[in-house]
């Protein structure tokens, strides 16, 4: 496989199931070469296995780089697994992982450049954050935990000064996470 120019796209990729199968999920982060975000999204796959999830997230990928016309991609994933089959270096001996694998390679050859890495999960936290985004969506959505109408309530006292608001302590909030903001003064 050749390498990524600098100039290339990279990509973070993730899937992952709830189960084995189970609710499963994809994600990918996109940032040019200098680490600019370009774009993250995530999908909700339904029930399927983790490594199915793993490659829905590559095609995903994969498929926005072409429609973006970014020719240089380089790729990471904390499934060791995916890389090294990518890669050709472990065998694909699943049957329902073959056709993913097949549809991967033939997208990876209509690229200039292309590589692919396999990382630990510390590395690939946002997209791993976005892929249980929704399938904490999708439990949301079946009835299955609490939505926004009925999500826990934070509370936490703060003081003003300078133009913000200083908290005593961290919020439990993801980073990114975006919260409906109601300030009452203390009587």
């Amino acid at each position: 496989m050749p390498t990524t120019k600098s100039s290339g796209v990279v990509m973070h990729i993730d899937g992952g199931s709830r189960g084995n199968p189970g609710p499963a999920a994809c994600a990918v982060v996109v940032k040019d070469a200098a680490g600019n975000p370009l774009t993250a999204f995530s999908r909700f796959l339904g029930r399927t296995t983790n490594n199915v999830a793993e490659y829905e997230g590559l095609l995903a990928g994969l498929d926005y780089a072409l429609r973006q016309k970014h020719p240089n991609l380089k790729v990471f994933s904390d499934s060791e697994l995916l890389v090294r089959q990518i890669q050709g270096r472990y065998k694909v001996k699943n049957p329902d992982l073959k056709p993913l694998h097949q549809r991967a390679r033939e997208m990876i050859a209509r690229f200039e450049a292309f590589s692919i890495e396999h990382v630990r999960r510390e590395q690939n936290r946002e997209a791993d954050r976005l892929a249980n985004h929704a399938l904490d969506d999708a439990d949301v959505a079946a009835g299955l935990r609490p939505g926004p109408a009925n999500a826990a309530t934070l509370q936490s006292p703060a003081a003003y000064r300078k133009g913000a608001f200083h908290l005593p302590h961290a919020l439990p909030l993801a980073e990114g996470e975006e919260v409906d903001l109601e300030i009452r003064r203390k009587r």
